[in-house]
């Protein structure tokens, strides 16, 4: 990875730190009125004629997917891999396994590798319901626990660089624990590599494969069926931006290339405003880029809206987006803050339920 790449994934897992810190895995409605229903899916709805003249916001809540893990392939042991980082690591035993991550696509990997009940404790974002009943190991949000990690007695340990301390993780390799390292990228265009590092420091590299193909075939045809219902006329097509906000600290970025929100546009058939004026990874927002940009719908985490009061306080704290289209008709697509660029498995759903909020609207309320 260079040292560019390097510093914008870096700067995203610390943004992202910060916000998922205060947000649970409930989905709450932009209004903060409470648990949103899940948003009915694509095939059920009807979409809009005309995208650009819709009026207000809408919520994105994923339907939760049961787990339907890969079974064929034995586990074979021991495992040897090069990690992200470039450190070869031997995992020996499987039958404890810790996963860790900020968006808790590691966890929903492992039990689709059918492994989840060797899965000892669990980060702050996997709260889908196969992995809920586990005990956490992340406090005051997503930092780790090393007192809890120790508790759990895992054999070994999947994470990436998106959660912290790093001491902690230091810790757990001089205790003896085996520590892999995946790539801490997410996007739709490198769900299967990720599935693969999963599966190949776990020993089951055929399952891998098999999540990978079944992964990126429902990416596939659900991105498929999202261009049936997207405007074809570049003209029509909606103008989306990813905005980051976190109202508490006055914090505000536009999400690039690289952030991962820039496939998550492509695949909703929008055009990705930040990569057209060449905005890379993560960056404050300035009043001039939002109203030069003026996109016709912002893309952001439901608690991040919530924290500057919804799209009413949006456009005081952020008087520029009142002069862009997305402001004028209060387009803004809010979805769960662990979900929304999570990443994984679950990748169709995430699409499926945004693209009702983009084109369907009416049918989230």
């Amino acid at each position: 990875m260079n040292s560019t790449k390097s510093r914008v994934l870096g700067a995203l897992a610390v943004a992202l730190a910060a916000t998922l810190a205060v947000t649970s895995c409930d989905a709450i409605t932009a209004s903060g009125e409470g648990v949103a229903a899940v948003t009915p899916p694509l095939a059920e709805v009807t979409t809009l004629d005309d995208p650009k003249a819709w009026e207000g916001p809408s919520t994105a809540v994923a339907a939760q997917d049961a787990v339907d893990p890969v079974t064929e392939g034995a586990p074979s042991l021991p495992a040897t891999v090069i990690d992200a980082q470039g450190t070869a690591v031997t995992v020996t035993d499987t039958s404890r396994i810790l996963t860790l991550d900020i968006y808790g696509s590691l966890s929903r990997i492992v039990f689709e590798l059918g492994l989840g009940d060797s899965v000892v404790a669990r980060d702050t974002s996997s709260g889908f319901a196969e992995a809920a009943g586990l005990p956490v190991v992340t406090e005051n949000g997503h930092d780790l626990n090393a007192e809890a990690i120790l508790d759990a007695a895992p054999t070994v340990i999947l994470t990436d660089t998106s959660l912290g301390p790093w001491d902690t993780i230091l810790q757990m390799r001089d205790a003896g624990i085996p520590v892999v390292v995946v790539d801490s990228h997410r996007s739709l265009d490198n769900i299967d590599e990720l599935v693969q590092q999963v599966a190949g420091a776990l020993g089951v590299p055929e399952r891998g494969v098999q999540l990978a193909e079944r992964t990126t075939a429902e990416v596939e045809a659900k991105i498929a069926q999202i261009a049936a219902v997207a405007p074809a006329d570049p003209t029509r097509k909606l103008r989306m931006m990813f905005l980051y906000a976190r109202g508490q600290s006055g914090v505000y970025y536009l999400f690039g290339d690289e952030s991962g929100a820039d496939s998550l546009i492509e695949a909703l058939g929008g055009i990705d405003v930040a990569g057209e004026i060449g905005w890379q990874g993560m960056r404050p927002v300035t009043d001039e880029a939002l109203v030069d940009a003026n996109p016709d719908l912002l893309i952001m985490m439901t608690k991040g809206l919530e924290s500057v009061g919804g799209v009413d306080g949006l456009t005081e704290h952020l008087p520029a987006i009142a002069q862009t289209n997305a402001g004028r008709h209060r387009r803004i697509v809010d979805m769960s803050d662990t979900t929304v660029l999570s990443f994984g498995p679950a990748a169709a759903s995430v699409l499926d339920a945004l693209a009702v909020a983009v084109y369907a609207p009416e049918a989230t309320r």
